[in-house]
């Protein structure tokens, strides 16, 4: 079984190559890139490809690696005890499985997401050191130790907001999504909306990636937000010519909501456009 991206999703050949090589090695694929370069959807991809379950685990700020293996509720315990229950010898009980222990659990290979690991405080990519090494855990409550029934294809997405930690590096294959160049862009595009004209495209595009080497732009739009404003574009409510009839002493492309997700960069190519008018009076 290999990946090679599918109907729904354009995979450049160096991207298969990362998701297949990680395959081989059973190591974790630690995947980075802008936000809006498909991460998250490339872990949901190669489990539709390989016709494997998908496992989601989305990292917060307060996401402890424990939660990951599993999580004891001793103040449930506690409180059935005092009520008389019957049941609270049983710790196994009042144990809650985290997503690894599902992933370990699974009578059949699963692919685990671990999304935006970057998020978690630095300690955390060290606490899941060694199982993801050895892919099993102990429980201290219960006294067992669960081991993976099956190796789990495991995808980790990184925005690059923090450095993740050597060892936890050396324990994965890498591979660093570029952003799509114009060729590549189209062919997403032509995923998403197979019958979009051509013109349209093109004059989209050019504007995009105009925009994106604006210098001191806070936040450059991504494929996600291309494929956004690409929609409102064909939207019926949109004249047809919105784009070629635009006035081009603006550097604000129309329906730049879409686009450009905070007034600093909106202020930016208002101060721009303004620059560019009084150069060409």
């Amino acid at each position: 079984m290999q990946f090679n991206g599918s109907d729904s999703y354009v995979s450049t050949d160096d991207l298969s190559l990362a998701v297949n090589s990680s395959v081989i090695l059973q190591r974790p694929l630690l995947i980075k890139g802008e936000p809006g370069t498909g991460k998250t959807m490339l872990a949901e991809e190669v489990a539709a490809s390989l016709g494997k379950r998908l496992i989601q685990w989305h990292i917060k700020s307060t996401t402890k690696a424990q939660q990951g293996l599993y999580e004891y509720d001793a103040v449930s315990r506690l409180r059935d005890s005092q009520l008389g229950d019957a049941d609270v010898s049983n710790i196994a009980n009042y144990i809650d499985k985290g997503k690894l222990w599902e992933a370990f659990d699974s009578e059949e290979q699963v692919v685990l997401l671990i999304d935006e690991i970057d998020k978690a405080d630095i300690e955390f990519p060290n606490d899941l050191l060694q199982e993801l090494d050895k892919m099993e855990f102990f429980v201290y409550e219960t006294g067992e130790t669960i081991k993976a029934k099956h190796r789990p294809i495991i995808i980790i997405t990184s925005n690059n907001e923090k450095e993740l930690p050597d060892a936890f590096l050396r324990r994965c294959f890498f591979h660093f999504i570029n952003f799509p160049d114009r060729e590549t862009m189209q062919e997403i595009i032509a995923v998403h909306y197979p019958d979009i004209q051509k013109n349209l495209v093109n004059e989209a595009l050019e504007v995009f990636f105009e925009l994106r080497t604006v210098p001191g732009l806070k936040k450059r739009p991504s494929t996600s937000e291309l494929i956004d404003w690409l929609k409102l574009l064909m939207s019926d409510d949109i004249p047809e010519d919105v784009l070629s009839n635009r006035d081009q002493s603006k550097a604000i492309p129309p329906l730049y909501g879409a686009l450009l997700k905070n007034e600093q960069d909106v202020s930016l190519l208002e101060r721009l456009a303004f620059m560019h008018r009084r150069e060409t009076r």
